[in-house]
């Protein structure tokens, strides 16, 4: 590498101090040349800028050849400032015109093809005799690539803590509804953002599916975040609504298949969402995936400890529970409700002829029957063994006789097949309990009143109904 040499170079050599005696003046001139050259070859290794200005901030001096892209010949003679990233070198720190000695002071220059380096500088104003200062001089050494791997790992330590707080406040909650509340607060927190959903994509296209949602704005970017998401771009995706909002949308993919996507949404005029903010984001929907399976299973261990597994009705705590929500709600709105009790006839006799797997089928034909008799804001359940019970919301006895009646003709229809040939008549045995409000009866009260009617149908022949008559069982 060469640096390029100006006449105030070749003056400031023959300036030098040293005197030489007759006889010796070529040999100390070439000691002095050779030291030159050193210098410029010490400096050219240890710096990737060496400069030297004159008092009105133009380049006399500048080296190794070329510097950060330039030509060091076309620099020679040009105002310092024009290499400054900002071009009229009014904002951050001008290295050509130090105020005094400074070291390691960092300034962004620009490149030929208008991209920036950073260098850290070492420079001193040149002053005369006067203490006035006719230029600087000084050196610099490119430091972008250890700044970038900085800015990298400072943005990864960043994610790193913003991370650890996420799981800290999902670890807080117990159920995962809780868990993804507390994720996406924190989210929105560590984002700026002025909102987030979890958005469930369906079939073809984008269904409009929230499945949980933090903030304010959702109607106002809900088209934008359709319109992304309807693109199918695999990777986190940024878009501008018509009002200036951002939204950035990250899709997602559980590992049961099912499609759905991360959209969180700044304030008109927000900034744009920068690659640190891109890449903990894309991180979050990750934990957004693991508590929306912890959900799922949540539901299943909830629908199971409710439900009866042969059947898929109720199970009788979980009846029971739901009874008594309702009987409070119908008290406060003065409206009756109708219990009723079914009761398989026959049922073991079935189990020990023809196999339980005929009594498995009995009973899961008479819960179809039971559902599709009752409406669907009705309760049914089996009680266990051969046994279900029916709650009727705002019903009294007329209108659950009037279903008991149905269930009596069509539920021996339904099983007969089950019990051909073996001369057993799977029949249903029922009983009705109707409750007034402001009587001040209890659900024990209403659930013995069903239980002694059907056990007197059962007395009396079995395949009927009764309805319980208050004080008379």
């Amino acid at each position: 590498m060469t640096a390029a040499i100006t006449s105030v170079e070749r003056d400031s050599c023959a300036a030098d101090p040293i005197r030489a005696e007759p006889g010796t003046d070529t040999v100390l001139r070439g000691a002095l040349l050779d030291s030159r050259r050193r210098w410029r070859d010490l400096v050219a290794m240890a710096a990737d800028l060496a400069f030297e200005t004159d008092a009105a901030g133009r380049f006399v001096f500048i080296s190794p050849d070329p510097v950060i892209g330039w030509a060091a010949g076309a620099l020679i003679g040009q105002p310092a400032e024009l290499l400054l990233a900002d071009a009229d070198g009014t904002t951050g720190f001008n290295p050509f015109r130090p105020p005094g000695p400074i070291r390691r002071r960092r300034a962004w220059l620009r490149r030929p093809d208008g991209d920036s380096v950073c260098l850290l500088f070492a420079a001193a104003p040149l002053l005369d005799e006067q203490g006035r200062s006719f230029g600087a001089r000084g050196v610099g050494q490119d430091t972008t690539e250890q700044d970038n791997h900085d800015a990298a790992m400072v943005g990864a330590l960043r994610r790193v803590e913003l991370l650890d707080h996420i799981l800290w406040r999902m670890r807080q909650e117990v159920l995962a509804p809780r868990m993804m509340h507390a994720t996406l607060e924190a989210l929105v927190i560590a984002l700026g953002a002025e909102g987030c959903a979890v958005i469930d994509m369906v079939g073809d296209g984008v269904q409009a599916g929230v499945l949980h949602q933090v903030g304010a704005g959702l109607p106002l970017v809900r088209q934008t975040v359709l319109t992304l998401l309807e693109a199918g771009a695999p990777d986190t995706t940024q878009a501008r609504t018509s009002d200036g909002r951002l939204v950035l949308v990250c899709p997602s993919q559980s590992r049961l298949g099912e499609q759905t996507a991360l959209a969180l949404w700044r304030q008109p005029g927000g900034r744009v969402w920068d690659a640190d903010e891109l890449m903990l984001a894309a991180s979050a929907t990750g934990i957004i995936r693991v508590i929306l399976g912890h959900e799922v299973v949540q539901r299943e261990m909830a629908r199971q400890a409710r439900t009866d597994p042969l059947t898929g009705l109720l199970n009788r705590r979980a009846f029971l529970d739901e009874m008594a929500r309702r009987v409070d709600r119908l008290e406060r709105e003065g409206l009756p409700g109708t219990l009723m009790f079914v009761d398989l006839d026959n049922f073991k006799e079935l189990n020990d002829r023809c196999g339980h797997d005929a009594g498995d089928e009995a009973l899961c034909i008479t819960a179809a029957l039971l559902r599709s008799t009752l409406r669907p804001t009705d309760l049914v359940a089996r009680f266990g063994g051969d046994e279900f019970a029916m709650w009727l919301d705002g019903a009294d006895e007329f209108a659950a006789a009037e279903r008991a009646e149905s269930l009596r003709v069509e539920g021996p229809k339904a099983l007969a097949h089950l019990a051909a040939g073996h001369d057993l008549a799977l029949t249903m045995s029922i009983g009705i309990a109707p409750r007034w409000p402001g009587r001040g009866e209890d659900i024990e009260t209403t659930i013995h009143c069903a239980d002694q009617a059907m056990y007197q149908v059962k007395r009396g022949g079995r395949g009927h109904w009764r309805v319980a008559q208050p004080g008379r069982l």
